[in-house]
């Protein structure tokens, strides 16, 4: 059940990549609309979809099913009292679904945002800072508003959304590292490790692009453009010269197409811009889909989420996922010089610095190991997609109990 949750299309392919991993497992994968709804904004694009089939009508063929949604709290539950109490665009689905099949043999998994652990009063903090609030302010301004109540609202209001009141409904929180902190206070919240794309990683044969050298940049945040001369500066002059092939969801005033840069603006076939995003020298990535995909690669990348504010009030969007990935670099050893440059980029500072420097560093890539993320979390809860894939053996057996294996599974058991 895919939708687009934050605003970005890595919601999207978030779910795709769970689609991927219980297809490769042998799981058959559907695609369920009623006859008279429209696919929700942007899902039906050019997208790398794993093997499916839609239908129309369900025909159940198991005594079990596993549904996979964004922020199903949001993007699946009915509609509720109070507030933006509307249904999601899956909600109707839902409802078919529990009926065909029987809520208590119908496991809802729900993939929230990526890195986002953060407690209630860090998340009352962090949309301070993100308003614009000076950092000098901020300690003052969230005890006032612990004491007038903010913080118990956006702590229910969070486990409202995240449907943590539903016993067949799991929300999965995916990072680098399990945060204690955020379990102790919602212990609905199951922590693992990230999703990954659920495709083979074949790295191009060295000098396949025949000496060429070419950057490729998901440039989704509207504030990419105010960083984009400062990064043409910093490829000015190099040899041998490097393309820059960007993609943006709208079009630039400040940088057109030339020889040495490419601008896409429509969609682009799903297959082609995996084919550009393999073969590239570097990659210039956002959100969480582009940044664990350039993981998975190895290799440099450079991560810029977008800013907010003018000039020296500029402050990072979201930055809690450049920090997870600092914090993942510390612990496995990258070197601090690198480290420093990603964070300086990510701030949108010393950009064309940051670039030249970048161009010519070969060593500390290879610290970023996808391997320690999983031993940072209990075993089973190291990566997002085996678990999704634990989840669906285990309901496919003969006493399926969606509601018994969320129990099992919030308090820590495998599945």
């Amino acid at each position: 059940m895919p939708a687009v949750v934050g605003g970005g299309l890595g919601d999207i392919e978030e779910v795709l990549a769970a689609g991927r991993r219980l297809a490769q497992a042998g799981f058959r994968v559907y695609l369920y609309r009623r006859p008279a709804h429209p696919l929700p904004r942007s899902v039906d694009g050019p997208w790398e979809w794993p093997p499916h089939r839609r239908v129309r009508r369900l025909l159940p063929r198991a005594r079990a099913a596993i549904t996979v949604s964004p922020a199903w709290g949001v993007s699946a539950a009915s509609r509720r009292p109070g507030p933006f109490g509307g249904p999601g665009p899956w909600a109707e689905e839902v409802a078919d679904i529990e009926q065909a099949y029987g809520a208590d043999r119908v496991l809802h998994v729900s993939l929230e945002e990526f890195a986002r652990t953060l407690g209630s009063r860090a998340e009352t903090r962090e949309r301070f800072r993100e308003g614009g609030v000076p950092a000098r302010t901020l300690p003052e301004r969230v005890r006032a508003a612990d004491r007038a109540g903010e913080v118990a609202v956006f702590r229910d209001a969070f486990e409202r959304f995240r449907a943590f009141d539903r016993p067949n409904v799991l929300s999965l929180f995916a990072s680098f590292r399990p945060i204690r902190s955020f379990r102790r206070e919602f212990p609905g919240a199951v922590q693992t490790g990230p999703l990954w794309s659920g495709r083979s990683v074949v790295r191009p044969r060295a000098g396949a692009n025949h000496g060429a050298r070419v950057w490729v940049w998901y440039a989704s945040p509207a504030s990419a453009e105010r960083i984009a001369p400062r990064v043409l500066e910093g490829l000015r002059g190099l040899r041998p010269p490097v393309h820059l092939f960007v993609r943006s969801p709208r079009p630039w005033a400040t940088v057109t197409t030339s020889p040495r840069v490419t601008m896409v603006t429509g969609t682009i076939d799903a297959a082609a811009w995996r084919q550009r995003f393999v073969a590239a020298e570097l990659r210039i990535v956002t959100g969480s889909r582009t940044l664990l995909e350039a993981l998975e690669l190895g290799g440099p990348f450079l991560y810029f989420n977008g800013v907010l504010g003018p000039g020296r009030r500029a402050r990072r969007h979201r930055p809690e996922k450049v920090a997870a990935l600092l914090e993942l670099g510390r612990r496995g050893g990258v070197p601090p010089s690198l480290l420093h440059d990603l964070a300086e980029f990510a701030r949108g500072r010393a950009v064309a610095a940051v670039v030249r420097r970048t161009s010519h560093r070969r060593v500390g890539w290879e610290r970023f190991r996808t391997s320690s993320v999983r031993r940072a979390f209990p075993p089973g809860y190291g990566d997002a997609g085996a678990l999704v894939v634990a989840l669906a053996r285990s309901l496919a057996g003969p006493d399926a109990d969606a509601p018994a294996l969320v129990r099992r599974v919030r308090a820590g058991s495998n599945p």
